[in-house]
């Protein structure tokens, strides 16, 4: 079961357990929109990870062999709602499974790069020291406390994934960003310098099928690409494949935290821009590392950012999008 299969990244931990020849149950929400999902050979079970026992009752049913959970909130309005959907539906799953006696191969938690927080810029690279988490969003602790939930079940299978910054096909967050380059502008926040990773939706989806084979359990892993960027990188290749040029823009932080504050006081919800968020964006390093990784599941990425935003692009150019 692949739980949060109606969003981004569901979509192709989906596709790529199909192709495992693995039978896949969508784990999704009775409001959730499956249109793009159903042309895919796979079942859907409705969750409500505020029951507990209905859940428990399901699992008995199915008798699950893995579970990847990626089902999580990635804005919610303040640190109680971020801390009940991804910590305590969380929970609430584990409960469920041990309540249902059902005897799990594995139990794939998607958590974040953004539990562990960023780095100093000078920190060591790819070779880091032993990761201190020290996140800087509600939605970074929110993950990190939906880990150490997860700690105390040893008697799951589990492993973490904490994948860095996720682009691909039908992601809407850096997809903002890119619509932005084609109206020809670069914008940045503040003139400070940066450590980007980033990684391609499909290799995430790899890493996930890795840790369902793979023989290591009670451990968390980083996901990236391998490399490390500059500020500009991004920008540079997509520029380079749209054939375009753009004009650069350096906004200072005040102005930036003066926008965030003002979208905050007239949104109905958590906009895409928040103060709490641009700790996340201005943060000067958000390097990983993916030795261990690529050493205990043989995790190997298949897509450099410029490959990865070939296809992305000719994604959303060829869906209307762009």
């Amino acid at each position: 079961m692949i739980t949060g299969a109606s969003g981004f990244l569901g979509f192709h931990l989906i596709e790529a357990a199909l192709a495992e020849g693995m039978e896949v149950h969508a784990g999704v929400r009775p409001s959730s929109d499956v249109a793009h999902l159903q042309h895919l050979e796979i079942s859907f079970v409705n969750l409500d990870f505020r029951d507990v026992p209905g859940m428990a009752a399901l699992l008995q049913e199915q008798q699950y062999s893995d579970i990847i959970h990626a089902a999580g909130a990635t804005r919610a309005k303040n640190e109680a709602a971020f801390n009940e959907v991804n910590a305590g539906y969380t929970e609430n799953l584990l409960k469920a499974i041990v309540q249902s006696g059902i005897q799990l191969n594995r139990f794939v938690y998607f958590s974040s790069l953004a539990a562990v927080g960023p780095k100093a810029y000078e920190a060591k690279w790819p070779e880091q020291d032993e990761e201190t988490p020290s996140p800087v969003t509600l939605y970074g602790k929110s993950k990190l406390l939906a880990e150490r939930l997860l700690k105390q079940y040893v008697q799951i299978p589990w492993v973490v994934l904490r994948p860095t910054a996720i682009y691909g096909p039908r992601d809407k967050d850096l997809f903002v960003l890119f619509k932005t380059y084609g109206w020809r502008l670069e914008p940045y926040m503040g003139r400070g310098p940066q450590q980007l990773s980033f990684v391609y939706v499909k290799d995430v989806a790899q890493a996930a099928i890795r840790a369902l084979n793979g023989q290591i359990i009670h451990t968390c892993y980083d996901v990236s690409d391998g490399n490390s960027y500059d500020r500009y990188a991004l920008a540079k290749v997509t520029k380079g494949l749209l054939g375009i040029r753009t004009l650069r823009i350096h906004m200072p932080l005040t102005v930036i935290r003066w926008i965030a504050r003002i979208a905050e006081a007239t949104s109905s919800g958590m906009p895409l821009l928040n103060r709490d968020r641009l700790n996340e964006l201005t943060a000067e390093n958000w390097n990983c590392s993916i030795i261990r990784i690529q050493k205990e599941l043989g995790y190997q990425p298949d897509f450099t950012l410029e490959k990865g935003m070939r296809e992305t692009l000719d994604w959303y150019t060829g869906n209307h999008w762009l």
